[in-house]
């Protein structure tokens, strides 16, 4: 008797994580299983755009014999963006660049990771300044910080 009161505790508990990582608002065991499924769509197509991206970089990439310029992707969120930077090289001093160009777009940097090692990663959620009053949209974010990139490259060349 015990032993099923915590099974289904547990089983609840893990419904109401699973509803938690879906945003699901759902209250019955079956809608937050169908919420879980279309979120899990969601992130499939997610990744293959991403992979999408990084192919039409590479093959772009490849035919000049130029470094490839690192990939930019940017999702919009409920509160803000979602930004990937990605190179397969490190890329010293990108990171500042990037991030002044999200200042002069008005942009608060809320959460990031990045790693500059071998390659160059970043990860970052901005949100909008509200104080500036202007909205603005993924495709203007992706705009800014590939013209950042498209000036580091640059700079970088003359050095």
């Amino acid at each position: 008797m015990v032993s099923r009161e915590h099974k289904r505790a547990a089983l609840y508990e893990k419904l109401q994580l699973l509803r938690s990582i879906t945003n699901s608002h759902a209250l019955n065991k079956t809608s937050i299983i169908v919420d879980a499924s279309k979120y899990i769509e969601e992130l499939k197509q997610k990744v293959e755009r991403l992979n999408e991206d990084i192919a039409n970089a590479q093959t772009s990439s490849s035919s000049s014999d130029q470094t490839p310029l690192p990939v930019v992707t940017v999702e919009t969120l409920e509160k803000g963006f979602l930004i990937n930077v990605f190179s397969e090289k490190s890329c010293p001093g990108l990171l500042v660049s990037v991030l002044e160009a999200f200042e002069d777009l008005g942009l608060n940097v809320l959460e990031a990771r990045v790693s500059c090692a071998d390659s160059f990663r970043l990860q970052a959620v901005g949100g909008e300044n509200e104080e500036e009053g202007e909205s603005i949209d993924a495709h203007a974010v992706k705009q800014a910080v590939a013209v950042a990139i498209k000036n580091w490259s640059e700079n970088n060349e003359h050095e």
